[in-house]
């Protein structure tokens, strides 16, 4: 396994509730090393971050990582599957306060 890979491993199983969930995939072409990710949608959260800081801040780490190596590497999320939100249309205020009257 190498050094990149490996970084990315450890960082996030520190970081998830399931750590035996994690998959990483390592694709090396012209463009450098393609890092994909997969983790337990219930984990998602947590690699991602509040307004993705922490995917932010994991990316930024392993280019660091890439060029001590001299190799870009780039870092792929996979959505899980089941994760998407489910699309929830806009409501007016008014069916907000008739639904919060109604309770």
């Amino acid at each position: 396994m190498e050094q990149d890979q490996q970084f990315l491993e450890y960082v996030v199983k520190a970081l998830v509730d399931n750590p035996n969930d994690v998959k990483i995939n390592r694709v090396v072409d012209e463009m450098g090393v393609l890092l994909t990710l997969s983790v337990n949608k219930d984990d998602m959260g947590k690699v991602i971050g509040r307004s993705g800081q922490t995917a932010k801040a994991i990316r930024t780490i392993l280019r660091v990582v890439g060029m001590k190596n001299e190799a870009r590497v780039n870092l792929k999320i996979e959505e899980p599957e089941g994760g998407e939100r489910p699309y929830v249309p806009d409501r007016s205020v008014d069916d907000v306060i008739a639904d919060l009257k109604s309770e």
